[in-house]
């Protein structure tokens, strides 16, 4: 299954305070003494409530059934959600949802009009960040409101966070499954506005010992920080652009699907190269799913090159996280404050993520 089919069954929202399955595996270190951004200084979007309107839009690839469009719409309803679509959603242009002017206009139209309250993705694939010049960044500064979805929406994410200041959500998506978990964390999150904590659930199954949902420290300690990131590929993808996250002092959190190791191994060589991966605080690393090495002369483990890439950073990080191309995935907000605990597998959220008017 490729990232763009994946997308376009993914997940949305609801989790209750978790159980960890950590696994320590390096001795605590010092938080890194490095400037701290201030939650405070970032554009927080307005509250969401049952009742409210939600946009369905497509910003990046067409949704090849409209049973798909048809199960977000549904969902939203079931959310308690009022539903406005957006006037290409179900449009195609070669693989993508409409054109880029049309696409990008929706995005805009929605961020102006009052009346909606909250933007979701119907689905990622691939052609997000052809939207980002087009985007009208004052107007999504003067109407701050929820942004939620992920994998391509990563470009969406980086660049309203760089060019607007605006906290938005990473997680999954409008043609997603709304099983219990993800919808019990849509409501704890985004209806009783809890500070949330971030610990994987514990599913020991048949086995002695659980092996579902595992997490394992790369490198020990706590750091607090802004959380940036997203899907590696997408956010390497606009390496050298005016619309990357600043990296000083944040929490990188990161995730991929088919994508081989020589790939990720690439990907992690270009933060390292860009000068990123030196200025963040901790490294989160949700999951890769499918990222087998196929066939050849052999590879390099995840764990050899997180050991070469991350390792030596000397900061907190630990991989396992359920941030990714899985069924069951966090919510998490992009650009808020977390304080991430890489021995017990964890992060949490220190501050309000929605403004009080």
């Amino acid at each position: 299954m490729d990232r763009r089919h994946f997308i376009g069954s993914a997940a949305l929202a609801g989790l209750l305070p978790f159980v960890g399955s950590a696994t320590a595996a390096a001795p605590a270190r010092a938080v890194p003494a490095r400037a701290v951004p201030v939650a405070g200084r970032r554009l927080l979007p307005a509250p969401l409530n049952p009742g409210d309107t939600v946009a369905l839009v497509s910003p990046s690839a067409a949704t090849a059934e409209r049973i798909d469009l048809q199960l977000a719409r549904e969902a939203m309803q079931a959310l308690g959600f009022k539903v406005r679509t957006g006037a290409h959603y179900a449009s195609r242009y070669g693989h993508l949802a409409g054109t880029d002017a049309q696409r990008a206009g929706d995005l805009n139209a929605m961020f102006a009009d009052d009346e909606v309250k909250a933007i979701v993705c119907v689905r990622g694939g691939s052609g997000a960040a052809r939207l980002l010049p087009l985007l009208d960044y004052d107007a999504i500064r003067a109407n701050p409101k929820v942004l939620l979805g992920y994998s391509d929406i990563t470009a969406l994410h980086s660049a309203i966070l760089s060019q607007a200041g605006l906290v938005t959500f990473h997680g999954p998506i409008g043609s997603g499954s709304w099983n219990q978990f993800n919808v019990d964390q849509f409501r704890r999150l985004f209806f009783q506005r809890e500070l949330m904590q971030y610990r994987n659930t514990v599913d020991v199954g048949e086995e002695l010992v659980p092996r579902k949902h595992r997490t394992l420290t790369i490198a020990g300690g706590k750091a607090r920080g802004e959380l940036v990131g997203g899907n590696l590929t997408v956010l390497t993808a606009l390496a050298g652009s005016k619309y990357v996250p600043d990296f000083d002092g944040r929490i990188l959190f990161l995730e991929d699907v088919e994508e081989a190791p020589y790939r990720i191994d690439r990907m992690l060589t270009t933060l390292k190269l860009m000068g990123a991966l030196d200025r963040i605080a901790g490294f989160i690393f949700g999951e890769c799913t499918d990222c087998d090495p196929g066939e050849g002369f052999g590879s390099l483990t995840l764990d050899q090159i997180f050991d070469d890439h991350i390792r030596p950073l000397g900061i907190p990080a630990y991989r396992g996280a359920m941030i990714g191309h899985i069924r069951e995935q966090f919510i998490v907000p992009h650009g808020g404050m977390v304080e991430m605990d890489a021995d017990a597998g964890s992060f949490r959220m220190l501050e309000p993520v929605f403004r009080v008017d």
